[in-house]
Parts: structure tokens; C-alpha cells; sequence
């Protein structure tokens, strides 16, 4: 399985968890990408997804800079405005997957633009 869509899967699991619904994964357009859409109580969230197994290049929040920020949101409009949701509640977030041997953590850092 790649690396990338482990802690994909991984995030999805947490969410649902915690009582989130996923309405689509990898989502492109000509802007970017966004991982995970779903929704929370009556928040559209859009949820970049990085995943590691050592912090020896920074943590994976880290690598949502702002070049990488800027593409987000642009996707995010261009999502709204593709699916009429333009007065929708928003919000992006950011799931950090910590991958050690056979065990995992996950950190959701909420609002993160």
C-alpha cells in the first residue's frame, strides 16, 4: 500500500471516529488537491493529510507552508463554487500521521488557515 494513502486511510478512520462524514477523498482540480472533505456538525472541512515516520525534516504541518496554503485555498474556492456551497461554514485542517513500526498517532490541528 503507498505510503501516502496509508495515512489517508488512516485519518479517515480517526474522523469517522469522531463522528465526522467523509464526502470525498482527492479531490483535483487545475489548483491542487485536497485529501479529505467531510463534514462536522454543520462545518464543511477540507483536510490536508501528512504522514510521517520521523520528524528528522520537520514536523508534517511543517510542509504545509504557505506556497502549499495558497493552492488549498484556491482549491477550496473553486470547490464551493463547483458544487453551489458558496455560504457554506469552511474550515481547513491539517491531520499529522506519526507511523512508528507498527503503531501510529495522529494529530489534528484544527482551523490551521
Amino acid at each position: 500500500m503507498k505510503f501516502g494513502k496509508l495515512g489517508e486511510d488512516l485519518a479517515c478512520q480517526y474522523l469517522e471516529q469522531k463522528g465526522y462524514k467523509i464526502l470525498e477523498r482527492n479531490f483535483e482540480a487545475r489548483q491542487g488537491e485536497i485529501d479529505i472533505i467531510a463534514t462536522n456538525k454543520k462545518e464543511l472541512v477540507f483536510i490536508e493529510v501528512k504522514t510521517r515516520t520521523n520528524i528528522h525534516y520537520g514536523k508534517p504541518a511543517e510542509a504545509v507552508n504557505f506556497h502549499k496554503q495558497k493552492h488549498l485555498i484556491k482549491t477550496v474556492e473553486y470547490y464551493l463554487y463547483s458544487r453551489k456551497l458558496e455560504n457554506e461554514f469552511v474550515r481547513i485542517d491539517v491531520i499529522e500521521i506519526y507511523l512508528y513500526h507498527n503503531k501510529y498517532r495522529v494529530n489534528h490541528i484544527k482551523q490551521i488557515i
